[in-house]
């Protein structure tokens, strides 16, 4: 009988020693003061300054990236996934007023290879830059039998602050407020089993060109935006009524989650110019325009509630990227799109 390692049977713990190596250097540029542990330990460490929060309530949000992730393996690009896991998770949270402190990931994979998994992370480390957080921790699991060697997953949690007395509910929204919103960056993580059956159905390949610039996968994996130090200069300034990510469910499903039973939001959108890659997978695909609405943010990837008297100045504040895209009106949570 055969001397079995758990080499053997397909996990090679020096390849995980190999990739902790790799990202250390890569994580601890996210580092700040309140950082206490390096990775490798059993647990992050984080001490907060509470100096300035009155009374602290602490927010948090997991989620992944999706199928987003086959056309990264797809085209062997694993350097932008990781924005996407932050993004997915921080834009949850700062909905509600809460400024980000500390994320976690969690990496699953049929087979360890250190290199791509150091990719993961480097996108991860940028994400969390991007949205003030610290990157603390988080495991990289070998998993042969439950994927195959080269697929991988990719999860994230994130844990945020806020003062109680200024969490964003949605309760102060009425009649009139304006809805100002924030431009996406393209599909987000949102949508991408239609995407792929679109392009099959049309014979569309990733390395087919989109523009001069780049291919159609080039495209299909920008970064989803963090839209964290827009919020927390607008939070700074403005009395946010509500705020709304623009997730799969596009404006249809995500604004009624902020909405007062007898409130509605008309949109009026016949004037936004949309990022030609939703015309083309609905070209694809033959969608319907309703459907495309149903599924893909269309542009929009954050919808922020403000009062009327504060339209001018959040718009400022908020710059080119930020567009006045509707109004709060009486109603049963209905969502009206004018295109």
């Amino acid at each position: 009988m055969a001397k079995l390692t758990y080499k053997d049977a397909g996990v090679d713990k020096d390849k995980g020693y190999e990739e902790v190596e790799l990202i250390k250097q890569i994580v601890k540029k996210t580092h700040g003061k309140e950082v206490l542990t390096d990775i490798g330990g059993f647990a992050g460490a984080f001490a907060p300054d509470l100096s300035e929060i009155k009374n602290p309530v602490l927010l948090s949000g997991t989620d992944g990236v999706g199928t987003k992730i086959k056309l990264a393996m797809q085209m062997d690009k694993h350097d932008t996934v990781g924005i996407d896991c932050v993004a997915m998770c921080v834009n949850d949270i700062i909905c509600q007023g809460a400024k980000p402190l500390f994320f976690l990931d969690y990496i699953a994979t049929g087979k360890l290879n250190p290199e791509k998994m150091a990719d993961l992370v480097r996108g991860v480390s940028e994400g969390c830059l991007q949205a003030e957080a610290a990157l603390i921790g988080g495991e990289t699991a070998e998993m042969p039998g439950i994927y195959q060697d080269d697929d991988y997953d990719l999860a994230g949690f994130v844990v945020g602050i806020a003062d109680k007395e200024k969490i964003i509910t949605g309760e102060k929204l009425k009649e009139g407020d304006i809805a100002i919103g924030l431009k996406s960056s393209g599909l987000h993580s949102n949508g991408f089993s239609l995407v792929r059956a679109s392009m099959d159905q049309a014979n569309v390949s990733l390395e087919d060109k989109f523009d001069e610039n780049q291919s159609i996968g080039e495209k299909l994996l920008t970064p989803t935006k963090i839209y964290v130090k827009d919020i927390k200069n607008l939070n700074e300034n403005i009395d946010i009524k509500a705020i709304a990510n623009i997730t799969g469910g596009g404006l249809y499903e995500n604004v009624p989650r902020v909405l007062k039973d007898d409130l509605s939001v008309e949109f009026e959108l016949s004037e936004f110019e949309i990022d030609p890659i939703f015309n083309k997978i609905q070209q694809w695909g033959d969608i319907d325009i309703e459907e495309m609405y149903h599924t893909f943010n269309m542009g929009i990837g954050m919808v922020v509630f403000v009062d009327k008297d504060d339209e001018r100045k959040a718009l400022e504040l908020l710059g080119n990227d930020a567009v006045k895209v509707g109004q709060v009106v009486n109603g049963n949570k209905e969502i009206k799109i004018n295109l």
